[in-house]
């Protein structure tokens, strides 16, 4: 009853029916109360969502797999000291973590989740040592920005493990199958050894049985016949009416011989009787084999028919008396060897001048040659027999020792394919989370057309050309991989705000509501409806739809920045602030959390709290022309004029079509007294965002201060065409009208 149970839950739970499962698994414990079963059970609960009543059953439990079930619990319910100390004792610190690779992967998620970073580290390092296609602990090894190179994490030296791991248990597996075949053949065997011919036909009694042999089945006969091919040339004509139902071969004739005794008491009982009865003839053309064994030629046929009769009633009677003798009165201990049988009758053949006919001495040496064809007919079947089998037994021990080889061949290159793609795909992927995004396309190019073309990676060619803000190809690769995947939606929190920074208020509104059809409990759905609001600069409703996406995921660093975000845009400084620091204690490398903490102390002219931030997500991302842009923002607030133009021109070398570096640049060579070289740069600006109003107030400043005053209203006016910020426009026409005024009396608002 157990066992039927156990295999029930296990089915219930790969055919995700997790309610049969729990209903099932309850009625197990209760009847069979053991903490094998109670793990079973605590797996179901697991499976059906229900972590609190899988930490109430697991509660003081001391099995390993207990202990890691009982961990995976408390951290869904977010009690990630508890599963801690469950996974790693404090008081036995001599206890290995549970569950191996996978313990050791979900202590690293909980030390990742406190905050320690590099013990999270560790933990992770031991779960891919355990286990080398543990992606998921080299994808946080990347996350953290400690992974190794992946040459190392899946080199040949792992795929060599990895070979001798699946052989061993491979062999292993092999070896207890033998065992359990052999015991299995032997316990057949013995009870098939002890059932007699009498019990074989109680259990077999729809069997048709053949006349005159009770015990034969004619089964047996056929399966005979089938496999006898080889001497249909010794078929016998169609029986007469005394002879329905006897074998046609001599074969079947054996066969029939060797059945039983029951048979051996019959033919010696009857010989008397059996010799008014014409037997089947042994051989078609009995005269050529019996000329051909002894080297003379054929000979016409001399007997008349009443002799040839009497003949072939002797001959045959003479056959089954020695038949009779040779298989049934000696024993299998004094049976005597093929090459001694051999000998006897041949020389009973050439010496014996009495006749083996009881008295009848009529053509005794005819009856000698039918004997050695005969036995040697007989004794070649089993030559051959033997032969053939031992042959095809060496050719089966072969043709195996070649499969196994093939096999472990075809497992050896698999594994090298396997980690191949992983080291290209953890390559690509290391270097994303490091923001080489650059190098990380080049890595992801090199991947086979069928892997490429997945959700996953175009995902990440999409983000990473989402870091190099190429927006449009970042929407090329992410409108792909959603329509191959459509159901994915991992990454579509990104593909949202691409759609946002390019406008695209229809596409993204059309994307925003096909997510929510999907799953409308999706973290990412919400943040793409957010984005859509923050596009039509309805922040307030942008704002509860992040919160949404907060309140379904606690632990998505995002939605939490993007709060953030709106908060500022709200100039809710305060709240702002805390969305951004939930978000670091989420993710200590989210750059984006650390550039919005920098914006908001830059905007309430904290600077050096600005500085700070700015320097942190650079160093994070060392990549980005924004960050390098606000670094250099923040220094030339701190009048480090000097630090803020090298980091403007790294930012203008980084990303050539960023216009704001070019921007800034222009304002720090302004405040150097560089009137030439800031006119150039906004020349060179202007090729690149020609329609931008803040130029060209910037350019009438500059050309006011060279008191070039015509040009200085030129550049004012156009700037005023252009439609400005409701906040630029009145500080533009302010200075459009004190153009003729001296500088000491305008105010320094550009």
């Amino acid at each position: 009853m157990e066992t039927l149970m156990v295999d029930r839950v296990h089915s219930s739970l790969r055919l995700f029916m997790h309610r049969n499962a729990v209903f099932l698994c309850e009625r197990l414990c209760a009847q069979f109360p053991s903490e094998t079963n109670v793990q079973l059970l605590a797996t179901c609960y697991l499976h059906n969502n229900q972590p609190y009543a899988a930490y109430h059953i697991l509660k003081g439990k001391k099995l390993p797999e207990s202990r890691y079930l009982f961990a995976t619990s408390c951290f869904r319910m977010n009690l990630l000291r508890e599963a801690e100390e469950t996974l790693c004792p404090v008081n036995e610190p001599n206890v290995e973590v549970p569950s191996g690779a996978t313990g050791h992967y979900l202590l690293g998620v909980i030390y990742r989740c406190t905050g320690r970073i590099s013990a999270a580290a560790e933990q992770f390092t031991l779960a891919l040592t355990l286990d080398p296609l543990l992606w998921a602990a080299y994808e946080e090894l990347c996350i953290l920005g400690v992974a190794e190179d992946p040459d190392e994490c899946f080199s040949e030296s792992i795929a060599l493990r990895l070979q001798q791991e699946h052989t061993s248990t491979s062999t292993l597996v092999k070896s207890n199958v033998a065992n359990e075949n052999r015991v299995l053949s032997s316990s057949v065997s013995a009870s098939l050894g002890d059932i007699s011919p009498k019990q074989i036909k109680q259990h077999h009694g729809n069997t048709t049985e053949l006349p005159g042999y009770h015990h034969v089945r004619a089964t047996a006969l056929h399966v005979q016949n089938s496999a006898t091919s080889n001497v249909a040339q010794f078929d016998t004509p169609s029986p007469t009416a005394a002879q329905k139902g006897r074998p046609g071969t001599v074969v079947e004739f054996l066969h029939l011989c060797s059945e039983g005794p029951g048979f051996q008491s019959a033919s010696l009982k009857n010989k008397g009787r059996t010799s008014g009865i014409m037997p089947p003839p042994l051989f078609r053309n009995a005269h050529a084999y019996q000329n051909t064994i002894s080297g003379e030629a054929p000979t016409k046929q001399k007997a008349n028919g009443a002799n040839q009769s009497l003949r072939r009633k002797y001959l045959d009677e003479a056959r089954l008396k020695k038949v009779s003798g040779r298989l049934f009165n000696q024993s299998s201990d004094s049976m005597p060897r093929r090459s001694a049988r051999l000998s006897r009758d041949t020389t009973i053949n050439s010496y014996s001048n009495t006749s083996q006919f009881g008295g009848n001495g009529t053509d005794h040496s005819s009856g000698s040659r039918y004997e050695v064809i005969e036995e040697m007919w007989t004794d070649n079947i089993s030559a051959t027999s033997s032969s053939v089998s031992s042959v095809d037994g060496r050719f089966f021990e072969q043709d195996k020792a070649e499969r196994i080889l093939s096999q472990d061949s075809k497992v050896a290159v698999g594994i090298r394919e396997l980690l191949g793609l992983l080291r290209t795909l953890g390559e690509g992927f290391r270097l994303s989370c490091l923001f080489k995004c650059q190098e990380a396309l080049e890595v992801y190019r090199k991947l086979p057309e069928p892997q490429f073309n997945t959700g996953w990676v175009l995902c990440q060619v999409g983000k990473a050309y989402f870091e190099l803000v190429d927006y449009l190809e970042a929407d090329h690769y992410f409108e792909l991989a959603h329509r191959l995947s459509p159901c994915t939606l991992d990454g579509m929190d990104i593909y949202s705000t691409v759609l946002y920074h390019l406008n695209e208020e229809m596409r993204l509104s059309y994307l925003a509501q096909e997510l929510i059809s999907i799953d409308r409990l999706s973290p990412q759905a919400w943040c793409a409806v957010g984005n859509c609001f923050a596009l039509r600069k309805d922040h307030e409703t942008a704002l509860k739809n992040f919160q949404r996406s907060v309140q379904l995921d606690s632990r998505f660093a995002y939605a939490h920045t993007l709060c953030g975000h709106e908060y500022s845009a709200l100039e809710d400084y305060e709240n702002s602030i805390k969305f951004y620091r939930c978000a670091l204690q989420i993710d200590e490398r989210h750059y984006n959390a650390w550039y919005g903490l920098g914006v908001v102390y830059l905007r309430q002219e904290k600077f050096e709290f600005a500085e700070h931030h700015f320097r942190r997500a650079f160093q994070i991302n060392p990549r980005s022309s924004v960050l390098m842009c606000y670094l250099g923002m923040a220094l030339h607030s701190l009048k480090r004029n000097e630090e803020a133009l090298e980091m403007m021109e790294k930012a203008i070398t980084a990303d050539k079509k960023n216009p704001l570096p070019k921007y800034q640049k222009a304002l720090i060579l302004l405040d150097l007294q560089k009137h030439p070289e800031a006119l150039d740069e906004l020349e060179r600006l202007k090729e690149i965002a020609p329609h931008e109003s803040s130029m060209y107030a910037l350019m009438g400043k500059i050309y006011k201060q060279l008191n070039i005053l015509d040009k200085a209203v030129f550049c004012f006016g156009i700037a005023l065409d252009l439609k400005p910020p409701a906040a630029d426009l009145a500080i533009i026409k302010s200075a459009m009208e004190k153009v003729h005024l001296p500088d000491e009396l305008m105010e320094d608002d550009l």
